[in-house]
């Protein structure tokens, strides 16, 4: 199977992939805010220097992002992962393919999930998780609605919204994205690289996609 990058503005749906193939094909999922929340949760200096930048809805810079990467790269060795959440410039693709060939992972394809703005904002806006089981649900999208406002449908447990899912952080982040998008997206499809999936299509049909990109 080939490894995967994951490009897409937030909200767009990368989790929902990476979970699929983290569980169903074994893939090593390694994402930038997993990495960075784990820095924050272990209060490491990297975490401490963070959080204020995270909180903003800034990007974190490429001097604390990149060797986050590449350890993670180093460790998981030889199995199949899933980049999300990067590359987000043109500069880091560049890093990542240098890091590829240094590393011998260059079977990969860079999936870029498409999706229209105001449905992004709907989902991170209304975006709720359980404090409990971690559970997701959206109160703007009925199929997505927890039975009990703010109460989670498998525990029971309250529902809580990260303090960057908000409007002027997804403003923030959806701006940045694109002004970088162009260049990144031109850069994978020059190499040949590059596969665009439909966001709006349902969760099983961005699925098969995918597979058909992989195998």
């Amino acid at each position: 199977m080939k490894n995967v990058i994951l490009i897409a503005p937030p909200a767009a749906g990368k989790g929902t992939v990476s979970k699929y193939l983290v569980e169903e094909l074994g893939y090593t999922h390694l994402s930038t805010g997993d990495l960075l929340r784990n820095e924050i949760k272990n209060g490491t200096k990297i975490g401490i220097q963070v959080k204020e930048i995270m909180d903003s809805g800034q990007f974190t810079p490429d001097n604390i992002i990149l060797p986050l990467f590449k350890s993670e790269l180093l460790r998981i060795k030889d199995k199949p992962f899933i980049l999300d959440g990067m590359p987000r410039k043109l500069n880091q693709a560049e890093y990542l393919t240098d890091l590829f060939n240094e590393l011998n992972a260059n079977n990969y394809v860079v999936i870029n999930i498409d999706a229209e703005r105001e449905i992004l904002e709907r989902r991170i806006i209304g975006r709720r998780y359980c404090i409990n089981c971690g559970s997701s649900y959206n109160v703007y999208f009925e199929s997505f609605m927890p039975k009990k406002e703010n109460i989670c449908d498998k525990c029971e447990k309250e529902l809580i919204q990260r303090e960057d899912d908000n409007l002027e952080s997804f403003s923030k982040r959806y701006e940045d994205y694109v002004r970088e998008a162009e260049s990144l997206i031109h850069y994978y499809k020059e190499k040949g690289l590059l596969k665009t999936i439909d966001a709006s299509l349902s969760n099983n049909e961005i699925i098969e996609n995918i597979l058909k990109e992989i195998k």
